[in-house]
């Protein structure tokens, strides 16, 4: 053996209590009692280990952007109108050095996977694709890294954009993502994406009803887009934050449907806290989906940073597991009874 990790709770050993984890060649040999006390060792303190973690949806290619911002008068926060303005001075040696600064973060955090939007338009151009691109190299002996292009500020009105994005995708992007909420066209949106996924045969990430009214719900459009063209397991649906505005019955249904349907969902706990029901000065709803309902009737959900240092998510550190503790606080779940009591939580 060449390390011994001692003293840690395995994630899926929490029953056990306090394992020993032995590491040969590089590669964990076992976990359990009694390994060679010759080896080097490494007190984990009674902390979680688990695989290495996914960060499922995360925008590079925006993040540490705050301090660029002009601060919001009043409660209302629109982070797109704030951000657009700032694209036109974004360098791909900009865009790299500050998503390899949020990506350096991410991984001393734990995360050996990772899904990150890209926004393609004319005001930005491939220049926030070709800087993410040149890190997936750099950086793959530690984490994989998946683009996902997408329109932020509209499709439909905005000419040029379905350009890029299919220029994107001829270079090999893997995802392709759509916000309709900020087209002109929203509908009309959704459904030139899922015409060019098709296309490109590539996987979807939407963006996907947040707001301050359950009214007008798209998930509904992208369900019956997802069963037209066939994409069952390759959508995801992100944010999702109008879920929390529904009763449980109405959102149980829903979920069967998602899940019938092969759409996973992200819940983004930092962002959708942060910018829903701005609005109002008391009362205010929480507005974050809840996944572990979500997972009980059958939905396939992660949670995720979304953005960090950014108008629309400004605190943040890349840290999975605050996001996770933050979402159970935020939702009122209670801890299992066999939680490990992890420094972590």
């Amino acid at each position: 053996m060449d390390l011994i990790v001692r003293n840690a709770h395995v994630a899926d050993r929490l029953a056990d209590g306090p394992l020993d984890i032995a590491v040969a060649d590089g590669r964990i040999a076992g976990a359990g009692h009694g390994f060679d006390a010759a080896a080097e060792s490494y007190d984990a303190g009674g902390r979680l280990v688990s695989a290495g973690l996914i960060e499922t949806h995360i925008h590079l290619d925006k993040s540490r952007i705050i301090g660029r911002c002009p601060p919001p008068t009043g409660r209302r926060v629109n982070p797109v109108t704030l951000t657009a303005p700032l694209k036109k001075d974004f360098t791909v040696e900009d865009v790299r050095a500050r998503a390899e600064a949020t990506l350096r973060e991410c991984l001393v955090n734990g995360a050996t996977r990772m899904r990150t939007q890209v926004e393609i338009d004319p005001g930005i151009g491939l220049r926030g694709f070709e800087a993410v691109r040149s890190l997936i190299a750099d950086y793959r002996w530690a984490i994989d890294i998946e683009i996902c292009v997408f329109p932020q500020d509209g499709l439909t009105n905005y000419p040029g954009t379905e350009e890029l994005l299919v220029a994107a995708l001829k270079q090999g992007a893997p995802v392709l993502g759509g916000a309709p909420r900020y087209d002109s066209d929203p509908a009309t949106q959704l459904e030139r994406i899922f015409a060019l996924a098709r296309e490109f045969d590539v996987d979807l990430d939407l963006h996907l009803d947040v707001g301050d009214s359950p009214d007008g719900m798209l998930i509904h459009r992208v369900l019956e887009l997802t069963e037209r063209y066939r994409r069952g397991g390759r959508v995801v649906a992100g944010h999702m934050a109008k879920l929390s505005l529904l009763p449980p019955a109405a959102v149980a249904v829903l979920a069967r449907r998602l899940a019938g349907a092969g759409i996973v969902v992200t819940v983004l706990p930092a962002t959708d806290l942060y910018l829903m029901e701005r609005e109002r000065d008391h009362g205010v709803v929480r507005g974050v989906a809840d996944a572990n309902f979500l997972s009980a009737n059958g939905v396939t959900c992660s949670l995720s940073s979304n953005n960090v240092l950014n108008p629309a998510t400004p605190y943040g550190d890349c840290s999975l597991i605050r996001m996770a503790n933050l979402h159970a606080n935020v939702l009122q779940i209670p801890p299992r009874r066999n939680c490990a009591p992890c420094s972590g939580c």
